[in-house]
């Protein structure tokens, strides 16, 4: 007859058991391994998330740019085709998000990330040799679809690289690039804004311009990125284990499974923090088309003429690259997102107050209302550092964050719509939508607030069931390294999980969700 305690303690299945990585032997790190080894991802793996994310959002952002230099007349767009144009790349990423979750869990990142940056540049490439509707709105989509997956796919990867600490200031730098490309997009509309070709459009410059450059990074990505922890080629085979273990406290995993868990997409799907999440996502980026699709429009309507326009837009993207950072060092040395994440909605809705009630002309109110809405850039690596940090199993992480990607696509395929030709240049019906959209965001942040304070509570709970110590510290989200339970540890969270024959963060390698896993700390 088995014991109490095995019977408290079942062993993992034989599920789980395959999904043991080799490097699940407990080695000892020193904090000079963990910077050392900090040090050389930020190189390797950061470095890359940086640049093809910058990619991403300038291929994305130009097409703003190119409509300030003629792009709606050169093409002879008429009524409201511009503005499908501008939706088509969200309706892609929508239409394409079920493959990009099973995609992300079944392909090697090297060989996901390489493929489909090349495919999206050429797909801008392509829309430099369209002067007509039907072959912008098809560029437009493939565009989108071939970018379906980057965004989840950055975010799986900063989970399996970093400590949940350490996550919120990595997105930054990757996200924070929507700043930079914001600030790039305006000095090449700019610049090429003053080549006068007969045989070449302005637009197609840009496009082909920018279209080129990511084609050329594909590539170079399959030459530097490494597929997993397990296969850093920049790590010796000692620091490898050691890079294993400096994660382990996340309890997310470390390596993908090569195999799509229809029970963990299940899960992820009757998860209450899934939808959250989702609406988030969605009111957050009803916002950003404002700014992505029509800022220069709004700041043309304004008063500015086109090249004040590009020029005036490039202060606006630095002040993204500054709220962004900000908002995620404040989440990492309070550790806190929810909070900060409401804070910088009350900006916004500021801004867009400016924007609907001033009259015109009233250039430097309405440029100042105009870029407070860069506040709303700083909340979503915010919920994307949330979504890892709280979501555990390589597919059920997977689907989560697919999800939030489809809910930023809805925001950015609706966005645009609200924005109709016949409310320019003032936008008002658009600008009082968004601000009842961002009151509805303050009450999503509420409500996953108390949900994990519920989660938690039965967390606590369910380890008290299966004789494990109700409290342990979380040393995942301490700003300096210090290592999870291990054999050769003796601090008090050992002393009291040995009382009872227990030690903690053997689960932490396996691949369970956070609602299989007991010894998973919801974090606020």
């Amino acid at each position: 007859m088995s014991s109490g305690l095995e019977q408290a303690h079942p062993k993992p299945s034989a599920q789980h058991i395959e999904q043991v990585p080799e490097e699940e032997e407990r080695v000892e790190v020193t904090e000079e391994d963990n910077r050392r080894i900090l040090r050389k991802t930020d190189i390797y793996v950061l470095s890359i998330l940086a640049w093809v994310y910058w990619l991403q959002i300038l291929d994305k952002s130009v097409l703003g740019y190119a409509a300030t230099f003629g792009l709606k007349t050169d093409a002879h767009l008429l009524n409201n085709q511009y503005s499908t144009i501008g939706s088509l790349n969200a309706i892609a990423q929508l239409a394409w998000m079920p493959f990009s979750s099973y995609l992300i869990v079944r392909v090697p990142p090297r060989i996901l990330m390489s493929v489909i940056v090349s495919c999206w540049g050429a797909a801008l490439c392509g829309m430099a040799a369209s002067t007509s509707y039907p072959g912008l709105a098809a560029c437009r989509f493939l565009l989108g679809l071939f970018e379906a997956a980057c965004l989840p796919l950055f975010a799986v990867l900063t989970s399996v690289w970093y400590r949940r600490a350490e996550q919120p200031l990595r997105i930054c730098v990757w996200y924070g690039t929507n700043g930079l490309g914001t600030i790039m997009a305006s000095a090449f509309a700019y610049g090429f804004g003053n080549i006068k070709s007969p045989k070449i459009h302005v637009y197609q410059m840009i496009f082909l311009f920018c279209g080129l450059m990511t084609v050329c990074t594909g590539p170079f990505v399959y030459w530097r990125l490494s597929n997993s922890i397990s296969e850093a080629r920049f790590l010796s085979a000692e620091d490898r284990k050691k890079a294993v273990e400096r994660v382990r406290s996340n309890n997310t995993g470390t390596d993908p499974t090569n195999k799509f868990k229809w029970g963990q997409a299940l899960e992820a799907a009757l998860d209450l923090k899934t939808w959250l999440f989702f609406a988030m996502a969605l009111c957050v980026n009803f916002g950003a088309s404002v700014t992505l699709t029509f800022g220069p429009l709004i700041l043309k309507g304004i008063g500015f003429d086109k090249f004040r326009t590009s020029l005036l837009n490039m202060p606006f993207g630095a002040f993204q690259i500054i709220v962004i950072f900000f908002a995620s060092y404040g989440a990492y040395w309070f550790k806190v997102k929810s909070l900060i994440m409401a804070s910088l909605v009350l900006p916004v809705l500021g801004g867009l107050i400016v924007l609907y009630v001033l009259p015109r002309p009233n250039e430097g109110g309405l440029l100042a209302g105009y870029y407070l809405l860069a506040f709303l850039y700083g909340t979503n690596p915010l919920i994307v550092s949330w979504i890892s940090a709280n979501t555990a199993g390589s597919t059920k992480k997977s689907v989560v964050l697919v999800g939030f990607n489809a809910a930023s696509a809805c925001g950015n395929i609706i966005g645009p719509l609200l924005f109709r030709d016949e409310d320019a240049p003032l936008y008002k019906h658009g600008l009082l939508a968004c601000i009842g959209i961002f009151s509805a965001l303050v009450a999503s942040i509420a409500l996953q607030i108390f949900n994990f304070f519920v989660l938690n509570r039965m967390k606590r709970a369910e380890r008290v069931r299966n004789g494990k110590p109700a409290d342990f510290h979380d040393a995942s989200m301490d700003k300096r390294f210090r290592q999870h339970v291990t054999p050769t540890t003796t601090d008090v969270d050992k002393l009291a999980a040995s009382t009872m024959g227990v030690v903690l963060g053997d689960n932490a390698l396996l691949d369970l969700t956070d609602r299989e896993n007991d010894e998973f700390v919801y974090v606020y």
